[in-house]
């Protein structure tokens, strides 16, 4: 995406933690660039709108509504989702599926030049350890949960809506982002040490890869550059840098001056107790999470790495903010007063 001219680009989930950095990004490294921002957090849009963005407040499920706030643009990017471990399944469909159909259909009725749609590595989950998952890698015959299921289709969706039009469609599936302003991986993670409630689960021998907010928002941007060439490529994103997780939880217990889980647990005991926790709460009270989760259960104990080759040699992605020096930039404000 060339800034030669005034480009105008549409952030859809701008008050999450990525839409809402790649919308600081490229207002803040892109003068010719001209940034809507769109969300339903109005708290988080005045956030935005006090950094000089314009934020507009749409439900992406208003088909009208979004095709009035992409009308325009030359590129969007569509990081707007539900993503949750638990909830109604109704409620993923909308946000997930519904909405991207609504985006990419506005994106190819005004002729958007490039779709960057955000997706998940999630897809790839089969409760099994894998290392060096590739884009192609066979996906699971049932879903971990309803986030992976929806966005799954939603994939499939946007490069169905995509086909044959003026839109290039490129997908991008970053793992486990985290850093200033995540309020899920590492927050969770925060809160279990504070309280004494996370057990060692397994051998701690778990090899995962994340990924750093900046490093995520590079891919995105590298994904607005890239020739329209690549329409439908989808593209695996991370760190490059497979981490234990337990390494990386008992620096964080460090950090918040809590202690570092000690109790081990065998990963198969605590998968079945999730299992039965899962069931009764589906009957009895699904509105209401479970405190211990299958798929939570899986991302502290069964091996999970992707292969981003892909990404570097096609789009030029190559992650600047390192495994050793993202924690400390997000450590701290976990560590900080909690309101």
């Amino acid at each position: 995406m060339s800034a030669s001219r005034s480009q105008r680009v549409v952030v859809t989930g701008a008050t999450g933690v990525l839409g809402g950095a790649v919308a600081r990004r490229l207002h803040a490294t892109r003068p010719d660039v001209h940034v809507i921002a769109l969300g339903r957090d109005v708290a988080r849009g005045a956030a935005l709108t006090s950094d000089g963005i314009d934020f507009v407040r749409v439900d992406l499920c208003d088909a009208q509504a979004v095709r009035t706030a992409i009308a325009g643009a030359d590129a969007v990017v569509h990081a707007a989702a539900l993503s949750s471990p638990w909830g109604p399944r109704a409620a993923f469909v909308a946000a997930n599926i519904d909405a991207t159909v609504n985006v990419v259909h506005a994106c190819v009725d005004h002729g958007v030049r490039r779709l960057a749609h955000i997706s998940t590595p999630g897809i790839y989950h089969d409760g099994r350890p894998h290392r060096g998952i590739r884009e192609d890698h066979p996906l699971p015959v049932r879903a971990v949960n309803d986030y992976a299921a929806t966005k799954r289709i939603a994939e499939q969706r946007a490069l169905e809506v995509a086909t044959n039009s003026d839109t290039s469609l490129l997908i991008l599936r970053p793992r486990a982002i985290f850093g200033p302003g995540d309020t899920s991986l590492l927050p969770r993670i925060a809160e279990a040490l504070r309280r004494r409630r996370l057990p060692r689960i397994g051998d701690g021998r778990c090899t995962v890869d994340l990924t750093y907010v900046d490093n995520a928002v590079d891919a995105v941007v590298h994904a607005l550059d890239a020739p329209t060439s690549l329409h439908g490529r989808a593209y695996n994103v991370s760190n490059g840098e497979p981490v234990l997780i337990w390494d990386v939880i008992d620096r964080l217990a460090a950090a918040l001056g809590a202690p570092a889980p000690r109790r081990r647990v065998p990963a198969s005991v605590l998968h079945a107790f999730a299992g039965v926790l899962e069931r009764v709460h589906r009957m009895a009270m699904p509105d209401r999470e479970p405190a211990l989760l299958r798929y939570g259960v899986d991302l502290l104990s069964v091996d999970m790495t992707l292969d981003i080759s892909r990404a570097r040699a096609e789009l030029g992605y190559a992650p600047r903010v390192s495994i050793d020096e993202a924690p400390h930039r997000t450590f701290a404000t976990l560590a900080g007063p909690r309101a």
